[in-house]
């Protein structure tokens, strides 16, 4: 097989394709050969030796991916609900950017009807990180206002179609005009705040605050989205983008004035505080889930359901040959891209 190897952090030149053997499947996993992997904003950081789950579980040198999605090529012992040739996805938890990848079956579901393989490849990571968000954590609820950040990126689209398919009000931010198509299908407000006042705006849609927000840019806007939310609000932190700018230069490393700056500058919540104000501050990291393999399948599983039923959408995809790894991280760190970037094995950069 082919992959991505990563010998040590840095930039875009980190990213290295090499050959390797085949895995084997142990019992209980299922080897799949990649048609599509997606790409999200974990595996650059990853890169760039931020990831604390990375240097935890896996180490240098690694492979960074955390989805996939193609057919099945081998069944470990004891697998009986998956046939070799199947259409499945899968979180794989790091390992991903592979011709071949190798994960349990807890972790693996039969791709929904009518979805391509880069459809699939982009969903498992996103749709989760929503569903752990708004269900496990926020506990939404019909009629909950809910805003979301970032919402035409992929965690963000999946957040505002959890909210909708849950009965709850969502509110989308974006941070350029361009991004609005993104979120034309939804039907809901949306907020460009590189146009009018993010703040203002969204009280103008919530007088009385927000039952829950969800909060991946980090610093600058932590401290509103907290003063914003009704008494019994839930703040869902899952990211801190506004960290990981890239570096002046343009080589994918990181920016270290900007690192500091927003770690001094990022809020820090008084528990004190937090009960005067009834409000809550969560945060959570998906890749840190690893044994917690009930809880993931659970999460599969509503999600498999929701969009067999036509209640949960695929993103729209913008695909890029396996050897274009580093332009689809450059791409993505830019902030400029919508919905979900996938990799495509089987395609040739030439």
């Amino acid at each position: 097989m082919i992959r991505v190897r990563i010998a040590k952090p840095g930039g875009y030149e980190r990213l290295a394709i090499e050959s390797a053997p085949d895995p084997a499947p142990g019992p209980g996993e299922v080897v799949i050969e990649s048609k599509a992997i997606g790409v999200n904003f974990a595996d650059c950081i990853a890169r760039m030796g931020l990831y604390k789950s990375a240097r935890e579980f896996v180490g240098w040198p690694l492979t960074p991916g955390f989805e996939v999605a193609g057919r099945v090529a081998a069944l470990g012992e004891g697998v009986s609900d998956f046939a070799v040739g199947q259409r499945v996805f899968a979180l794989s938890l790091f390992d991903a950017y592979a011709s071949k990848v190798c994960v349990p079956i807890e972790q693996l579901r039969p791709i929904p009807g009518g979805w391509s393989e880069a459809q699939a490849a982009g969903f498992p990571t996103v749709f989760l990180t929503a569903w752990y968000a708004l269900h496990e954590l926020g506990g939404i609820r019909a009629g909950d206002r809910v805003l979301v950040h970032s919402a035409a990126g992929g965690v963000g689209q999946a957040l505002v179609q959890l909210a909708l398919d849950a009965g709850a009000r969502p509110v989308a931010v974006i941070g350029a005009s361009h991004k609005r198509e993104a979120l034309a299908g939804y039907d809901i407000p949306v907020i460009d705040k590189s146009r009018e006042p993010l703040w203002a705006a969204a009280e103008d849609h919530a007088p009385d605050g927000y039952d829950l927000i969800a909060d991946a840019n980090g610093y600058p806007t932590l401290a509103e989205s907290y003063r914003h939310l009704a008494a019994g609000g839930r703040l869902l932190i899952y990211g801190f983008h506004g960290m990981f700018r890239p570096d002046r230069k343009g080589r994918g490393r990181v920016n270290w004035p900007a690192m500091i700056a927003g770690w001094l500058r990022t809020p820090r919540f008084n528990p004190l505080r937090l009960t005067s104000d009834n409000r809550s501050v969560m945060g959570f990291n998906l890749s840190f889930m690893g044994e917690h393999r009930d809880v993931l399948g659970r999460g599969l599983d509503h999600l498999v359901q929701r969009a067999e039923a036509g209640r949960l959408q695929a993103l729209p995809v913008t695909s890029y040959p396996f050897e274009a790894v580093a332009r689809a991280h450059r791409d993505l760190e830019s902030g400029q891209t919508t919905g979900k970037l996938v990799l495509l094995p089987d395609q040739s950069a030439d």
